[in-house]
């Protein structure tokens, strides 16, 4: 099985806030880096309260009897990069290396006592002349940790198991460091976990069936959340990521590439890295080999490729057929011809307007509410419920209301746009399209409603 797509989501994670816009060395921001999926060692987590020396992942897996599950550790060992001999304006930054421990538990650990696995990771030092009397220097400390991998079986006629993988960090540091800057050397960053289950498949944490709630509710996570994280929709591959994300999750296909920045919108920081002075750029070309091919490709992008990043927008529903609608293949061949957006519809009404989708009528379009049809000039009681937050809505409790529309959300919820039956300047908030909206469940059709 190919995993480049869970490795693009990944990497994404491995290098979020790997270096904070403006990108140099110098900014303040850039002096407190590291803040997702550390994993400290022991030392250093016993006498800091809010660092941690372990992540773990539990999941539900059925399986077919003869389960066996491929293992992925991945995180970040810093670097710490000086220059010697050192002099005024040489100054100490951490880079970065890639590591990866894999493995596989079988059927006979997986549903037995379990299986653990021992890692190290070798230190060492390197050396690059530099233009002027020096050396970069780049000084990595080795670590040390274990993987282990446990399935609990769960009550009940379902062959499924819970299963716990816990990620230790066991790298001893001598003296323990007193600062967390002293420490992150001999830390794991960004640590998370790819599973890849074969004789079975996942429950999603999200949206578990019925059978499996109570065992997804039993589920531990620390330091990690596990999401399905096959492209295709598939249940046998888990991302334990330090950063929460929805199943199946994806790259944005219009994003250019990495911008480190702790989630930064891309369009922003595009258009505000373009922004730098000259100098402001060279420095960051400078602090870091990520920061100058992030300068690099920003500048490179044309006004086309900086449009894509603006307005996107999915539509959750089949695109309208008829005169003047146009198909995903006409519209995407006419995005990559103009670098403008396109949409599916009648190209002269706006994505918004109710008009560019005929499936939908906020005029004429009913729901049942009660066995009574209800639409555009029906009267409603109003029974706003407590997951309402606005405290004036108490107010609107047992008010009649006249149906103005019938509305669809983005998932296809039905919701009323109303106005009250009783108040003076209804006309007014009518003409302005100035509604009150409440969900099928928070009305109750009048008894004179036909």
């Amino acid at each position: 099985m190919s995993l480049d797509a869970v490795r693009r989501i990944a990497d994404a994670v491995l290098y979020e806030g790997y270096i904070l816009y403006p990108y140099r060395a110098s900014a303040q921001k850039n002096r407190s880096r590291w803040q997702w999926g550390v994993v400290m060692g022991p030392g250093y987590a016993a006498a800091d309260p809010s660092e941690r020396d372990f992540t773990q992942a539990e999941v539900v897996l059925e399986h077919s009897g003869q389960p066996a599950v491929q293992v992925i550790l991945r995180f970040l060992q810093v670097q710490r990069r000086s220059t010697e001999p050192s002099g005024p304006s040489s100054q100490t930054w951490d880079e970065a290396v890639e590591c990866e421990i894999e493995f596989t538990v079988g059927r006979d650990e997986l549903l037995g006592a379990g299986y653990v696995k021992d890692f190290a990771v070798a230190g060492g030092e390197d050396r690059e002349p530099l233009d002027h009397d020096g050396d970069a220097v780049r000084r990595r400390e080795p670590l040390a940790g274990v993987v282990s991998v446990r399935a609990f079986p769960l009550d009940g006629p379902w062959q499924a198991v819970r299963l716990q993988l816990r990620v230790e960090n066991r790298t001893a540091a001598d003296p323990v460091p007193r600062r967390r800057e002293d420490a992150l050397p001999t830390a794991l960053v960004a640590a998370h976990v790819i599973m890849t289950a074969a004789g079975g498949e996942f429950i999603s944490m999200i949206d578990p069936p019925e059978w499996a709630k109570t065992a997804v509710a039993e589920c531990e996570n620390v330091g990690g959340w596990p999401v399905l994280a096959d492209p295709d929709g598939g249940r046998d591959i888990v991302l334990s990521s330090p950063i929460i994300l929805s199943d199946h999750p994806e790259v944005a296909p219009e994003s250019p590439g990495e911008l480190y920045d702790g989630l930064e919108i891309d369009e922003i920081l595009t258009l505000r890295t373009l922004a730098l002075s000259d100098d402001e750029k060279l420095q960051a070309r400078a602090t870091d080999p990520r920061a100058a091919a992030l300068i690099d490709r920003v500048e490179a992008m044309d006004p086309r490729d900086i449009v894509k990043l603006h307005g996107t927008v999915r539509s959750p529903r089949p695109a309208p057929s008829g005169p003047g609608a146009q198909d995903a293949e006409t519209m995407v061949a006419r995005t990559a011809a103009s670098g403008e957006p396109e949409w599916i519809g009648d190209p002269d009404v706006p994505w918004w307007d109710p008009g560019a989708d005929a499936s939908v009528s906020p005029d004429t379009d009913t729901v049942n509410i009660g066995g009574h049809q209800i639409g555009r000039g029906s009267r409603v009681r109003l029974r706003p419920g407590n997951r309402r937050s606005d405290a004036q809505d108490m107010f609107l409790i047992g008010r009649i209301a006249e149906v103005q529309a019938v509305l669809l959300d983005v998932d296809d919820n039905p919701y009323l746009a109303v106005a009250l039956a009783d108040d003076p300047d209804q006309d007014l908030r009518i003409a302005h399209g100035r509604f009150l909206y409440f969900a099928v469940d928070e009305v109750e059709p009048c008894e004179a409603t036909s």
